[in-house]
């Protein structure tokens, strides 16, 4: 029987015709330059297609194998070390025969690979070490090749037509591929090396080295990403020693964590060793970017999200966030990019395509809630700082954020911000949850727009309060006074639409005719985070998310079980994502239900035990089952810069901190903490100008916190 294809509604779906599932990539990651790579450091774009050399959104080195004697070598060892700056593999040889004869039995080589990324950049080093008793002579080749292809060719867009790619360039010093875009942009892949090879084709490398015993040899790589010049090119250990200093500096400047357990430690530190990666330096400040290999680049929600999450740990990644939107902030009305006056960025893209306008996220704002939130971020950061002179520089921003949600997020003059694109080529779904099948009614018939979302009127509520604060804080009481008021009637009118009293939760969504989108859905957990819900309607979210039909027992589902288009396999309709789960967790303590908070943080620690303390982006949202871990999502990013930041969320809502910078006050409310940690330690914990050092112990039935130093005036609260 034939079977009918499937429309899949999304220009920007990510085409899967291999699993990355089963396989095990190590990622580098250095501002605008990322690589993937396969264990044995090789780049084989087979597939997925995902691994590579990428710079400004190209893949400039889509082959790069290496051979000994035309086999691949043993694979002892594969790691990026935990400060992400350097991958270390380590290799023998398996027996090489020559004329019928062994002449390298296996294991006489030790072979070590270290990579590390600088300016566009990527150093390689191949040290050879002969533990053989005899003088032995080193064969072996890389075969290399560049494709020039956009990151979203490799996601599997398919171009009508592509630029030039030119015959290979081949001198004594250096391989050069060269790609002459329809962008007018010339892109060259250049390979130096140190010793020079025997034999130079234009796809292969061949090297003899001769080796006596007990000696030890290097061959040094460098292949250089250009566009239009020359990068400068720093050997190796000089770029890893100038990486690990600027990582100290950071380190230095914000709160650092420790437990009373090596592995949650291990999963603070692969965390914070993730964000140094993707926190990506720009002259506003450190922007993190997304995820790797799909999103490495400036997101708005994916942004903003990760600056809350880990706000109090270092609250200058959050203002390098709010410089950079509001420099990007939408000024026109510009359909095509689904922009209008003073909307926040959803994404920018460098590359071709984008160049070409064959994509329109060279700065596209099809996100309807990264607005309310770039406003919910400014109230957090001047809660936590103070930091007054920001924020007025930024003022003028906040406004237009607030304008575009008073005047063009509500498109019908209801209340309620909605939205529905308007370029022919973006998003369909402009939530955070925005594959094409996400927002549908209990029937699993999809919604039609203008969508209202659940959870972005909890921003716009949270949004307005935040504003009110700052507005008081620059002496303008009146506005202030206006912002409360809508605040309040955007609260009121949120529970008479969205509360579904036979489900005993808040809708996903409204449709275009204003009809509930009644299914049980994780988005209803950020309207706890937002302040939104009442205490009543709380308490029933609080149930209707804990419930096993929507909590796994690893983390709550995007969507429950009981629902019509749950798939535990989907993107957004019964997956789990981390960073979903932290802002619950959040709202979950908000509202009194610590202990179900430490349930969530619970299920992602254990989580985190079967993916090397690195939460991807999303996993399975199959059930949990006794001996096996998470099921792995096919094409999840891992690392995700939202995902990394969750552990800081998860860990400031049962320990119930808040800081409050104007009263120069640090609280704990209800801290709690699980029964593996006897101890959490906080040191250089920043409130305004105040430094605080403190010890969170183990207790029954809550934690008790030790205040080892206090720098400056700050008080302390500690709620039971």
């Amino acid at each position: 029987m034939e079977k009918a294809a499937v429309s899949i509604e999304d220009t920007f779906y990510i085409l899967a015709t291999d699993s990355t599932a089963d396989s095990i990539s190590r990622v580098l990651k250095e501002s605008d330059t990322f690589a993937v790579f396969d264990r044995h450091g090789d780049i084989q774009a087979t597939g997925s297609g995902q691994e590579g050399l990428y710079h400004e959104g190209t893949r400039f080195l889509s082959h790069l194998l290496f051979k000994l004697d035309n086999a691949r070598p043993f694979l002892l060892s594969s790691v990026v070390q935990l400060d992400n700056l350097l991958f270390d593999v380590n290799l023998t040889n398996p027996d090489v025969y020559r004329a019928g004869q062994v002449i390298l039995p296996r294991g006489t080589l030790h072979i070590r690979r270290t990579k590390a990324l600088e300016k566009s950049t990527c150093h390689e080093t191949i040290s050879f070490m002969n533990y053989g008793l005899s003088r032995v002579e080193v064969r072996f080749s890389l075969e290399v090749d560049a494709d020039f292809a956009d990151v979203f060719e490799v996601r599997g867009l398919t171009r009508l037509q592509r630029g030039t790619r030119s015959d290979s360039i081949i001198n004594s010093e250096q391989l050069c591929f060269a790609y002459h875009g329809l962008d007018g942009v010339l892109r060259r892949t250049v390979i130096h090396w140190d010793p020079a090879p025997q034999q130079i084709l234009p796809t292969k490398l061949s090297f003899v080295l001769a080796l006596a015993p007990k000696q030890e040899k290097d061959v040094r790589l460098i292949f250089g990403c250009e566009l239009g010049q020359q990068p400068d090119m720093p050997r190796g250990s000089e770029r890893v020693m100038s990486a690990r200093f600027v990582a100290r500096k950071l380190d230095a400047q914000g709160c650092q964590l420790e437990t009373s357990s090596d592995e949650f430690n291990r999963w603070i530190h692969r965390s914070t060793a993730d964000l140094r990666m993707m926190f990506t330096p720009t002259q506003y400040g450190p922007y993190p970017y997304a995820g790797v290999p799909w999103f490495s680049t400036p997101f708005g929600r994916d942004g903003i999200i990760t600056a809350l999450e880990y706000l109090w740990v270092d609250p200058q990644i959050a203002r390098g966030v709010l410089g950079y939107l509001a420099a990007m902030q939408a000024t026109t009305l510009d359909p095509e990019r689904d922009a209008e006056p003073g909307k926040i960025l959803h994404e920018t893209r460098k590359g071709e395509m984008a160049a070409l306008r064959e994509i329109p996220f060279d700065r596209y704002y099809g996100s309807v809630d990264a607005t309310p939130l770039f406003v919910m971020l400014a109230g957090a950061y001047f809660e936590a700082t103070r930091d007054l002179d920001f924020i007025k520089s930024i003022w003028r921003h906040i406004e237009l954020a607030l304008s575009w949600m008073e005047r063009f997020g509500d498109r019908d003059g209801d209340g309620f911000i909605e939205y529905g694109r308007y370029s022919t080529n973006g998003l369909v779904q402009q939530g955070w949850k925005d594959s094409w099948d996400s927002v549908s009614h209990r029937d699993g018939s999809l919604a039609q727009a203008p969508i209202a979302l659940c959870e972005v009127q909890g921003y716009a509520y949270a949004a307005l309060m935040a504003a009110s604060s700052i507005a008081i804080a620059l002496g303008n009481q009146t506005e202030a006074n206006r912002l409360v008021e809508r605040a309040s009637l955007l609260k009121k009118k949120f529970r008479e639409y969205f509360w579904c009293p036979e489900s005993s939760t808040y809708a996903l969504a409204l449709d275009g005719e204003k009809r509930q989108c009644g299914v049980k859905t994780s988005n209803a957990g950020h309207c706890l985070y937002a302040g939104i819900a009442d205490a009543e309607h709380a308490r029933h979210v609080v149930r209707a998310l804990i419930h096993d039909s929507s909590f796994s027992g690893w983390g709550i589902r995007t969507l429950a079980v009981s629902e019509a288009r749950f798939n535990p396999m989907s993107y957004h309709n019964g997956s789990i994502w981390p960073h979903d789960n932290a802002l619950i967790a959040s709202g979950l303590a908000r509202y009194g239900y610590t202990s179900n908070a430490l349930q969530i943080l619970n299920g992602l620690f254990e989580a985190s035990l079967f993916v090397e303390y690195r939460l991807p982006e999303l996993f399975c949202g199959f059930y949990r089952c006794e001996g096996a871990g998470p099921i792995p999502y096919p094409l999840a990013c891992s690392p995700q810069a939202w995902s990394a930041a969750s552990v800081f969320m998860l860990l400031k809502a049962v320990l119930g901190i808040n800081l409050n910078a104007d009263a120069a006050r640090l609280s704990f409310l209800r801290p709690m903490l699980p029964d593996y940690l006897a101890e959490v330690r906080l040191n250089n914990l920043q409130i305004g100008a105040g430094v605080v050092d403190a010890v969170i112990h183990q207790g029954k039935p809550g934690a008790t916190v030790e205040i080892t130093r206090c720098q400056g005036h700050v008080e302390v609260v500690t709620e039971p």
